[in-house]
Order: structure tokens, then C-alpha cells, then sequence
């Protein structure tokens, strides 16, 4: 025991390091002075899935990109705004106890407010060069209040199940992709830096809530863990529906009916791709997962997700 809170320790240690040598400011370092460059891609395309849509120009994919970009942005916004006070919430077990441990999640929410604020930046930004009617659907004080009413081990599972798909989408598409903005890749290259200390606090933080659980409170965590992504799913469908609306408004020409149909679907496809499909399969978060619960309850969560996964 003593060994794992020594390596626990050390882990925090490492994370406190990290961040000192990494911390960047939003306009010093990310912004500075720039605007975005329309006439290029915003999210790459093994994100954006925007090779299925094979009859549109390459200008409507760009613009695809785009509104999945800025979408994408304002998604990290949102959860951001769950993660901030989860982690401050959290913290109290180390106010008077391992002070390294603390300080590690003091830094991580303050990074977590400062990203709040660079993906408000980056919306004034799109919106003022892209053109208007574009709906950011989610209310972000309202879908925090539903997350932080679910069990501590619930939210955490959701957290680190993020920060893990953040870094995967940085390191497998956006890192290698020269086409992109240079301001969108440089926005997650910065983001990811932090993001890399923040998955490791998670995977610490929700071993030691897990530990305290008794079988039952695990078990019904799992049900809300379950809960928590459908609706995030729900979300997802909300907001493909609105941006798909939003490009047909705004890209100059018309469809028919089976290309509409292809274009809803794959926006949908894409989107639960980009924040269920990749954090789910992420090999970290499936072994974190998995030595925590039953393979009963592993296997009820994939057949609860099961629709959404295929």
C-alpha cells in the first residue's frame, strides 16, 4: 500500500513538473494578433469523415471542416465547464493531507478555466469572418448541472474518457495534418500540452474514488457512466442536425434527397465518432475501465452503447 501512494505521490509530482515547463498564455502564445485562414481546414479529415461525402467540391468540404472545427472547439468549451468544478470539488480530500496531490489539481483547474476562455476566444474569432446563422445548440451552465448530479465515479470515468480521446485526436490526425489553419492546429497543439498532465490526474482521481466504492455504489455508477454518454449522444444529435442545417444555408447550392440523407448521416457518424466512438476505444481507457469493474458490467455497457458504436 504504502509502495502505490509513493508511486501515486511521485505521479503527481511529475505532473506539477510538467505543467510549469509546458504553461503557455492564450494570446502570448496561441493567438497572437491572428485570425483564422478560411482558406484552409479546420478539423482534419480523419475526424471529420469528410471523405464519404464524395459529391461535394472540395470549397463545401472545406467549409464541412470548418463547421465541424468550430463545433469542435465549442464541445471542449463545454465540458470544460463540468471539469472545473468537478476537479476543484475533488481537491477537498487533499486539502489537509498529500499537498502535492493538491497543488497538481489546483493547476489543473486553473488550465481547465484558461481553456474555457481560449475556446471563447476562438468562437468570436469564427464568427466573425464565417458567415452568420451558425447555432452552437447546448446550453453549457445547464448540461454541467446534469453531469455534476451524477456519482463522482461517473464524472470521472466521462473526464477521463475525454482528455484520452483529446490526446488520440491530436497525436493520429491533427499533429500529422500540414493542411490545416495554423491557427485551429496551433489552438490544439498548445491544448494538448496541458491535456497530456490532466489524463493522468483523472486515471489517478478515479482509481482512488474507485476504491472507496462498495460493489453496489460501483454498480450503479456504471448505470450512470451509461447514462452520462447517451447523453451525450443526444447532444451529438442535436448539434450534427443544427450544423448540417447551417451548411445547407450557407454552401450555394441545393442537394437531392439520397445526398442530404448521406450528409446528415455522416455528420452524425462523424460527431460520435470524435467524442464517444475514439474515447471509448481508446486502449488507456479501456484498461483503466476494465480493472475497475466486472466483465458483466463491461459487457452491459457495451451492448448500451452498442447502437451508437455501430
Amino acid at each position: 500500500m504504502q509502495a502505490m501512494q509513493t508511486a501515486a505521490s511521485e505521479r503527481y509530482a511529475k505532473c506539477i513538473e510538467v505543467s510549469k515547463r509546458v504553461r503557455w498564455e492564450i494570446e502570448r502564445d496561441v493567438i497572437r494578433g491572428r485570425s483564422f485562414d478560411l482558406a484552409k481546414k479546420f478539423l482534419p479529415d480523419g475526424l471529420s469523415k469528410i471523405d464519404r461525402l464524395d459529391f461535394l467540391s472540395t470549397d463545401e468540404k472545406r467549409l464541412v471542416s470548418q463547421i465541424q472545427g468550430r463545433t469542435y472547439a465549442n464541445m471542449f468549451g463545454l465540458v470544460e465547464r463540468f471539469i472545473a468544478p468537478k476537479v476543484t470539488e475533488i481537491s477537498r480530500v487533499h486539502w489537509l493531507g498529500d499537498q502535492t496531490a493538491f497543488e497538481a489539481l489546483v493547476r489543473f483547474t486553473d488550465e481547465e478555466l484558461k481553456h474555457q476562455e481560449l475556446f471563447r476566444r476562438l468562437e468570436r474569432l469564427t464568427a466573425a469572418d464565417m458567415p452568420g446563422g451558425y447555432l452552437f445548440m447546448p446550453q453549457p451552465n445547464e448540461v454541467a448541472g446534469v453531469v455534476l448530479g451524477k456519482s463522482t465515479w461517473a464524472v470521472l470515468a466521462l473526464i477521463c474518457h475525454i482528455e484520452l480521446f483529446v490526446l488520440a485526436h491530436y497525436r493520429e490526425a491533427i499533429e500529422p495534418d500540414a493542411a490545416l489553419s495554423e491557427l485551429w492546429k496551433d489552438v490544439f497543439t498548445f491544448h494538448a500540452r496541458e491535456e497530456s498532465q490532466h489524463a493522468i490526474l483523472d486515471e489517478l482521481e478515479w482509481q482512488r474514488e474507485n476504491a472507496r466504492l462498495t460493489p453496489a455504489e460501483r454498480d450503479q455508477a456504471v448505470n450512470e457512466l451509461i447514462a452520462l454518454v447517451v447523453a451525450v449522444d443526444g447532444i451529438l444529435q442535436m448539434q450534427a442536425s443544427a450544423d448540417t442545417d447551417y451548411f445547407l444555408r450557407v454552401c450555394g447550392r441545393s442537394f437531392g434527397p439520397a445526398e442530404l440523407k448521406k450528409m446528415r448521416d455522416t455528420m452524425l457518424e462523424a460527431y460520435r465518432w470524435q467524442y464517444i466512438v475514439s474515447g471509448v476505444q481508446d486502449p488507456r481507457f479501456q484498461k483503466i475501465l476494465a480493472g475497475m469493474i466486472t466483465e458483466a458490467q463491461m459487457a452491459r455497457i457495451g451492448e448500451a452503447l452498442a447502437p451508437i458504436m455501430n
